[in-house]
């Protein structure tokens, strides 16, 4: 089994401007027109899937990634709202303790380990995602991490799929991918896996993994 990470098994905790909102406290600034927060966020948000963004190689390398996301802040308008806010949000959405576990992710993991399946995570990413694995207790339940910026390469690049495969031992023909970007994760079907796409996830409640479990046997 591999999984996407974001917005997959984990997300930011809370809403963009509530992490805004939080990086600026972190400056110690004074509190700022949920209004003007809610602008600058909403032109991040529609900068930062577009072509031109993705074309700037962000999750390559983890230099990248910082350099591609503060300016893409800065140029949204979070410095307007006070020195050093790109700076800042950027260190919120890189810590472990931003993100959050899915209700369900635990329990899926737990029951594909129980099943004797081992798990994987393939994620376009710019940072680690480790530590944020470990806080959320779900290292104990992934064998392996593949992550674009320690190889070089993003999804939907067939090599990364069968990175995590080589990894896990596991044969591509009978290792299921599981994601939410049929942009990028679809790029396992091109390493000859079966892809399970999930709908975008609610605010509130579980992902949905549980349509994974109906695909997958009982041991034995």
């Amino acid at each position: 089994m591999l999984f996407d990470a974001g917005d997959t098994l984990i997300r930011l905790s809370g809403s963009g401007e509530q992490l805004l909102h939080g990086a600026a406290a972190d400056l110690g600034a004074d509190p700022i027109d949920p209004g003007k927060v809610s602008d600058v966020w909403g032109r991040v948000l529609a900068r930062s899937s577009t072509a031109e963004e993705l074309a700037k190689g962000r999750d390559l390398a983890a230099d990248r990634h910082r350099e591609v996301w503060t300016a893409l802040y800065a140029e949204a308008g979070c410095d307007d709202l006070h020195p050093g806010l790109s700076d800042a949000l950027y260190a919120r959405t890189v810590s472990a303790e931003s993100w959050e576990a899915f209700p369900d992710t635990l329990t899926t993991l737990k029951t594909l380990r129980h099943r004797g399946l081992p798990v994987g995570i393939v994620s376009d990413t710019g940072f680690d995602l480790r530590p944020a694995l470990d806080r959320l207790g779900l290292s104990p339940w992934v064998d392996t991490v593949v992550m674009s910026f320690e190889h070089g390469v993003c999804k939907p690049a067939a090599s990364c799929f069968l990175t995590a495969c080589t990894h896990l031992g596991a044969d591509p023909a009978r290792t299921l991918m599981v994601g939410d970007n049929p942009l990028t994760d679809s790029g396992a079907v091109g390493a000859g896996m079966c892809v399970f796409l999930l709908p975008r996830p609610s605010r509130t409640g579980p992902r949905g993994l549980e349509h994974v479990l109906s695909l997958v046997g009982e041991p034995g």
